[in-house]
């Protein structure tokens, strides 16, 4: 009796650990991507139009991350580039609403828009790319190395799953699957002395910048009363330097479609102070619920200390209080182990480095810099009229964890460069570029310890992605991609023109070509330049027949020959304005088409430093 009795209980535990291991799924992906925030969202729609088999999972119910889910719906940065899938998303939005009486379309206006229409235009993008497994209300629990993979595990329909992928790209706002796989992070400012950069404080600090828990406002009439509950520990004080301020052209700054308002306000408005213990896993979710709160306040203070009870919550997100699911997050962990750390000098000065790694940029970015405290005791940094850059692709790969890349806050850049980097839709073209180098490692069974520049950023530019931020040569140009590749390769370098606070990097493609300007790329990558150079001595401007004479030189074309075809195929050809003259000094456009076309510079591979490889 006693012994059928231990038989049957042995038998029950066999029964349930068997029915513990059919729940256990196993997925198998070439990609896996965590976190659905712009980066994350750009990454996987890249990582499967590039044909690798690829799976998003995100927490929370919307793609987008703090673009969507977390109410930052009015969006400048990159509006000037509109680059790859943030420029597609970006023209989602607009014939969404070029309906809608006053809603702006020009070319480069800010882009204004409801956060659930951004959501559901970001989820049928996803829902249209094949290789593409989107899986949201998912949860990351865990990551462990696998051979040259990873092995993640997963909540999926509230049961455990592990998803094996060659490659994961660490999209969360907060680096969480990095940080479990080992990397350490760097919190705040460094100081002077630690990245030589001018801007920087001499003593470093862990100072982050607030974040925003925004709000979306509806005006539902003048006769409304929308008036929320009074929220738990509601100081009115907080919010006293509101008064005497102009309540009307802040609402304005913060308009979106259909009568919304995104309240995204500094000073006593909105913003909150963070630490880096405030974000760590254990602590974030009561830290979030007093931030949550104080925006709270602000409602219930505009509305009844301010009068404008007409305004309320609208039923966009379904949070119990109705506030995005997100903060709006400027700062938290970088990554200290990164191939490559981008700095100040990258941004300013990118072609007076030793390192040159303009040259391996896989994104570009424009975003103003943000300085967001509310702690008057925060360094205060005064940037210059902020220039356009390339992103490099070294500052998304971890040197000590193979085949996971971070995005978002996490990437290897200084403080003073993510407060330009961690903006959305700067991230979304920084996700694409993650994508297209997880393809790349996925498609030729490597790892990003071997990477191949140039086949990643041809990649990008195969799916109208830009490499190089030129403003003034608009995609829709047949020679887009020659300009793209000329610039990267460094021939012909862009131009920095301040604009307000911002400095935009421009091609000037109608200008002339400095002989100076090329001699030295031209010398670095081909042998015959040096020989080239001290026997046609050129001078201060660089010709058409100077030009045509370095292309025989290089191909070995005889220049009568060439300069027939080249001829006939000045206007009929390549569509050049200007008259075919030897004698006339060449555009910086003519150069780029000719040059990209017979010499190709950009197929000199270079390393990710940005150094020529021979």
């Amino acid at each position: 009796m006693v012994n059928l009795t231990n038989e049957k209980k042995l038998l029950a535990v066999l029964l349930v650990f068997n029915c513990t291991l059919s729940f256990a799924q196993t997925i198998k992906t070439d990609i896996l991507v965590v976190g659905g925030s712009a980066s994350g969202t750009a990454a996987a729609i890249q990582g499967a139009r590039s044909k690798l088999k690829t799976m998003l999972v995100e927490q929370g119910p919307w793609l987008g991350g703090s673009m969507t889910a977390g109410g930052m719906s009015i969006v400048e940065g990159n509006r000037n580039l509109p680059t790859g899938i943030w420029g597609e998303f970006r023209r989602r939005v607009r014939d969404f609403y070029s309906k809608t009486p006053g809603y702006d379309t020009a070319y480069n206006a800010t882009l204004r828009f409801e956060p659930y229409t951004g959501a559901a235009i970001l989820k049928k993008i996803t829902d249209t790319v094949k290789n593409l497994t989107v899986k949201l209300n998912t949860p990351f629990t865990g990551i462990k190395k696998d051979g040259t993979g990873w092995d993640v595990t997963i909540t999926l329909d509230g049961k455990t799953a592990t998803v094996k992928a060659k490659v994961v790209i660490d999209a969360t706002e907060t680096g969480d699957v990095a940080a479990k796989a080992g990397e350490t992070y760097v919190y705040g400012f460094e100081a002077k002395k630690q990245t030589n950069e001018a801007l920087a404080p001499d003593n470093e600090s862990t100072q982050l910048q607030d974040l925003s828990w925004i709000a979306i406002l509806k005006d539902f009439g003048a006769a409304a009363d929308k008036t929320i509950a009074r929220p738990d520990g509601y100081d009115a004080a907080a919010y006293t330097c509101l008064k005497g301020k102009n309540i009307k052209k802040m609402l304005d700054d913060g308009r979106l479609p259909n009568d919304k308002y995104m309240i995204k306000w500094a000073e006593c408005g909105n913003q909150f102070l963070v630490a880096p213990d405030n974000l760590k896993p254990e602590n974030r979710e009561a830290f979030y619920a007093k931030a949550r709160l104080h925006t709270l306040g602000l409602i219930y203070y505009l509305q009844t200390e301010l009068g404008y009870k007409n305004l309320g919550l609208g039923e966009g997100f379904t949070t119990p209080d109705h506030l995005p699911y997100l903060p709006y997050l400027r700062e938290a962990g970088r990554a200290t182990k990164g191939l490559v750390r981008m700095m100040l000098d990258d941004v300013y000065k990118p072609y007076n480095r030793e390192s040159k790694l303009y040259r391996t940029a896989i994104a570009v970015g424009d975003a103003s810099p943000g300085q967001h405290y509310t702690d008057a005791n925060a360094p205060k940094v005064i940037y210059p009229p902020f220039p356009a850059y390339g992103v490099p692709l070294g500052a998304i790969v971890l040197k000590d964890l193979d085949n996971l890349l971070v995005t978002e806050k996490a990437m290897s850049v200084t403080h003073l460069v993510n407060a330009s980097t961690m903006y959305p839709s700067v991230q979304m073209a920084i996700g694409q570029g993650a994508g297209a180098t997880a393809a790349y490692c996925a498609f030729f069974k490597t790892t990003t310890q071997n990477l191949n520049v140039r086949i990643i950023q041809g990649e990008l530019l195969d799916f109208k992605a830009w490499i190089m931020p030129f403003a003034d040569v608009k995609p829709t140009d047949p020679y887009f991609r020659a300009i793209q590749q000329i610039g990267a390769s460094g021939l012909l370098k862009g131009v920095q023109k301040a604009d307000g606070n911002t400095a935009r990097l421009l091609f000037q493609p109608d200008s002339l070509v400095a002989t100076a300007e090329i001699k030295p790329t031209l010398e670095e990558i081909y042998t015959r330049g040096f020989l080239w150079f001290n026997k046609e001595k050129p001078g201060p401007v660089f010709t058409v027949g100077n030009l045509l004479s370095f292309i025989s030189e290089t191909t070995l074309t005889d220049p009568h020959t060439l300069e027939i075809a080249m001829q006939k195929a000045w206007k009929d050809q390549y569509k050049f304005s200007s008259a075919f003259d030897m004698k006339r000094p060449v555009t910086r456009r003519e150069f780029a088409i000719l040059a990209n076309r017979f010499f190709n510079p950009f197929a000199r591979s270079v390393d990710v430093a940005g150094r020529m490889v021979n």
